[in-house]
């Protein structure tokens, strides 16, 4: 977990995956790989809707009880980073994301990336948003005990900046971003560029839903983001 930006009394949280980079359906197609390697024909669609979770709970999701759990799991999980590595060339940032991540940090608003991805998988999703200047906490898999739905990675990202719960909003784009947050008193503004509808999302608990990091930008100063951001001036 890195760590710097003191000070800052308010702060946003932003998924990264399907939240700030164009990676949801990428990882769906990895992970429908790793399991095809191990023997197992998983739909597409059923995977996708899991995306966001952690990878072991994804797969422990997705796979029958009656799989030899140990030796099944780790192929699994091997197969996806390989496979999801061989796409990181490929990564792209969603328009809008960088200029919304700066935006925050410039009203002077705490920028964390609350990410269960893996280390080496978070360095090339940052790699890809170039916003390292406006990012002042990043959390990883090695960060949490538990992934989402739970919220470790969330306590983890709020350590890392200093704030409680009720002084910060997350930003997702998972029905697992929302719950995960929900389940500390966070409110989540959710997009749909991951390839969860609105409908869901809002069903899930989520404040506010914008298509992507270009809408919530343009619609900053009325959002949840636009009042932690008044509160600042």
């Amino acid at each position: 977990m890195s760590m710097k930006g003191g000070g800052r009394k308010k702060g946003v949280l932003f998924d990264v995956d399907g939240t700030l980079i164009d990676s949801a359906y990428i990882h769906t197609l990895a992970w429908w790989h790793a399991f095809r390697q191990s023997g197992y024909d998983v739909p597409m669609a059923r995977i996708h809707r899991c995306v966001g979770m952690g990878g072991a709970r994804l797969v422990d999701t997705l796979l029958p009880d009656s799989r030899n759990k140990e030796e099944v799991d780790e192929a699994v999980l091997s197969a996806h980073s390989g496979v999801f590595g061989t796409y990181w060339p490929s990564l792209r940032p969603f328009d809008g994301a960088r200029d919304l991540l700066a935006q925050c940090s410039e009203g002077g608003l705490a920028v964390a990336l609350a990410s269960s991805a893996r280390e080496q998988d978070l360095k090339a999703l940052r790699s890809a948003l170039s916003a390292d200047a406006y990012i002042h906490a990043a959390t990883s898999a090695n960060d949490a005990e538990n992934s989402k739905p739970e919220p470790d990675i969330l306590v983890a990202a709020l350590k890392a900046v200093g704030l409680e719960a009720s002084a910060a909003v997350y930003v997702g784009d998972a029905v697992w971003d929302v719950m995960a947050a929900g389940s500390i008193g966070m409110p989540t503004i959710a997009l749909t560029c991951g390839g969860t509808s609105a409908a869901e999302l809002r069903e899930a608990g989520a404040a506010e839903v914008f298509a992507d990091p270009r809408q919530l930008l343009d619609n900053l100063g009325s959002s949840l983001i636009g009042t932690l951001l008044a509160g600042q001036r």
